[in-house]
């Protein structure tokens, strides 16, 4: 996957709790077979009304909040069932990162798994990032130095699994990680005896 080390740019805000995946993307969009394309799907019931037409009224699709690489999300963001496409539709989308109190275990999860940064920051950090959005208001999130630099230039720390922001600043996701060990996978499997012989699976 892509590494991650840093952004820099607008927010999008949902400051909403308990976000889950069927509202970030619905169960009638599950049906693709493909990992891209999902980001048109996105809060599709919150963006779209019923004639198609983007609703003004709902954050997303406010414009100063087009083109963020960035969401500040609610507590608990990212419950409910454990479909990876939310993970993918929001990478889709053109987020990079999502701040929020707390996420679903394996929502956070998935994200890791394709490079999509989650960061826990309690509320009240998160606050005036949430109040100085909009407009010309750019917001860095830094991995390597593990900080995020609001508007006015202030720093707010933040904790990261030294595992996986390793992962995330190489750009290792599963298989990147087994293929990193590819010489020694190759000489045990040479060195062991196959545990099930294929000899009477021959054909003459």
């Amino acid at each position: 996957m892509k590494p991650f080390h840093r952004v820099s740019g607008p927010v999008a805000v949902l400051d909403r709790p308990d976000v889950d995946t069927d509202q970030i993307i619905p169960k009638q969009f599950l049906k693709r077979i493909e990992r891209t394309g999902f980001g048109r799907f996105l809060f599709f019931d919150w963006r779209f009304d019923a004639d198609g037409q983007l609703r003004p009224d709902f954050e997303l699709n406010d414009p100063d909040a087009f083109g963020a690489k960035i969401l500040i999300a609610g507590a608990n963001f990212g419950c409910g069932s454990s479909r990876e496409h939310a993970a993918w539709a929001l990478a889709d989308y053109g987020f990079e990162v999502v701040i929020a109190p707390s996420f679903g275990d394996i929502f956070a999860t998935n994200c890791l798994k394709i490079g999509l940064v989650t960061i826990v920051r309690p509320a009240d950090q998160l606050r005036p990032l949430i109040d100085s959005s909009g407009g010309d208001a750019f917001v860095e999130v830094d991995l390597e130095r593990q900080l995020i630099v609001d508007p006015a230039g202030r720093e707010i720390p933040f904790d990261f699994d030294p595992f996986q922001r390793e992962c995330l600043l190489n750009g290792l996701d599963d298989i990147a990680r087994a293929l990193a060990h590819e010489d020694r996978i190759q000489t045990y499997e040479t060195s062991h005896p196959a545990r099930v012989s294929t000899t009477a699976l021959e054909v003459s």
